[in-house]
């Protein structure tokens, strides 16, 4: 085994990364509040 210098841990391509985390938590928030609109209609205003 040997140690990866700076460089070459910079390069290294795939794994999980904070944005992908993000924009996956948005599309599940985004498609929980279309299901709740769907299943639970609301009038906006009064």
């Amino acid at each position: 085994m040997r140690e990866v210098n700076r460089q070459e841990l910079e390069n290294i391509k795939g794994g999980f990364s904070v944005w992908m985390g993000v924009g996956i938590a948005a599309l599940v928030v985004f498609f929980s509040g279309v299901l709740e609109g769907i299943t639970n209609p609301d009038k906006c205003g009064g």
